[in-house]
């Protein structure tokens, strides 16, 4: 299983891009959380933490098919280290808007510039990876490995965010975060050498190609729904341990829940598949909303890390089934924006889907909250049954 891994690494320059991105992605598992640590602990609501998270997850989702474009337009090399720099400003500003006590109105405008700018470092990696390998298995091995860092991201983010947040101070999460991703950042966008071209398109000089927007939307709702899943979870699993009087234990409840994603990834990129991404979408998505049912019911910690951590095996086949579908779809001049759309389609649903949750932890406990993270599962089952390949790809691939 591992050499179809290693196959892909030993590309020249593969190894450091995607070790870079790594460090780069950290901030994506840790600046909603530690948002939510942050504000909780400094006001003592949930529900006015989810907003603030809700914020910056918004700005995120408002301006990342725009980061998407001018990556493919102008270049990662130009667009990242610019969109990073303006991050790493606006999440410092928001960090002293709460501890000094600006004000929510503060608060809310910083957050909103943090998410805004927050490079699409994800979707850059994997077209860098489209753009160095040109057969079909290889491409799926590299995103499925990159699915895994992913998870690697969303195993280490979380348990280090709420560590430092719960065991040094409520702002010592945010700056690891803010660091992180101005390093790895800069560090991947300066490698040349395997940068895509900027400007691409099917002709040489001619105009962009179209988007296949009857294969990208159906998966951009798939991905909404989804988000809201992701958002409600996180936030009722930060309640549930503080219920349980293990405030610091979320961090590796989420980690468990993640660990069970990073799993299930090496397998999938690992095995060469009969059935098409689209099958694995759809599967993989009603799975997803399976392994919510039993959250409501679960009363102790060492049961919820057990039920997270299969719960999680779900995840990775599910959003590799969905990158596949776009990078197999959607013309390469065109293909970070077309990863971002699904970002976009996460990170939106991720807001509405923490805030209702943290609402419904401040009138009825985490137990009801974890009820939102299944409702975000079902509809985005049936929302995956309407996403199907592309059938163009033939003339859409240049």
């Amino acid at each position: 299983m591992l050499d179809s891994y290693a196959r892909v690494l030993r590309r020249p320059g593969a190894l450091a891009f995607s070790s870079a991105a790594l460090v780069a992605r950290l901030p994506i598992s840790m600046v909603g959380l530690g948002i939510v640590l942050l504000v909780q602990q400094r006001t003592g609501s949930y529900g006015l933490a989810g907003t603030v998270a809700a914020v910056f997850v918004l700005a995120e989702a408002a301006f990342a098919v725009l980061h998407g474009r001018w990556v493919d337009h102008f270049g990662q090399s130009r667009v990242l280290p610019l969109a990073i720099s303006v991050f790493g400003v606006g999440l410092a500003l928001m960090m002293t808007a709460v501890e000094q006590d600006w004000g929510r109105v503060w608060t809310y405008v910083f957050a909103a510039l943090a998410g805004a700018s927050l490079p699409q470092v994800g979707a850059s990696v994997r077209t860098r990876w489209s753009h160095l390998l040109d057969e079909p298995g290889e491409k799926q091995t590299a995103f499925a490995l990159e699915a895994v860092l992913d998870e690697v991201v969303f195993v280490v983010g979380p348990v280090l965010v709420t560590l430092l947040a719960t065991g040094y101070h409520p702002v010592a999460g945010l700056t690891f975060a803010l660091v992180s991703g101005v390093l790895g950042t800069y560090a991947f966008a300066v490698q040349r050498r395997t940068e895509p071209p900027a400007g691409r398109s099917s002709t040489s000089g001619g105009p962009k190609p179209p988007m296949p927007w009857r294969l990208v939307l159906p998966l951009a709702l798939v991905c909404l729904t989804l988000g809201a899943l992701f958002g409600a979870a996180e936030v009722t699993t930060v309640a549930f341990a503080e219920e349980q009087g293990q405030r610091g234990a979320a961090g590796w409840l989420l980690a468990a829940w993640s660990l069970g994603s990073l799993l299930a990834g090496l397998v999938t990129g690992a095995i060469a598949w009969r059935s098409g991404p689209d099958v694995r979408l759809r599967w993989g998505s009603a799975a997803m909303a399976l392994a919510m049912a039993p959250l409501m019911f679960v009363s102790s910690i060492p049961l919820m890390a057990v039920v997270l951590l299969v719960g999680g095996l779900a995840i990775a086949p599910t959003m590799i089934g969905a990158m596949t579908m776009v990078e197999q779809g959607v013309p390469s001049g065109r293909l970070t924006e077309g990863m971002a759309i699904l970002h976009t389609g996460i990170v939106a649903g991720v807001a509405p889907g923490a805030s209702i949750a943290g609402f419904v932890v401040d009138h009825s406990g985490a137990s009801a909250a974890y009820a939102v993270a299944l409702a975000g599962g079902v509809l985005g089952a049936l929302a995956a049954q309407a996403a199907r390949p592309s059938r163009t790809l033939a003339t859409v691939r240049s």
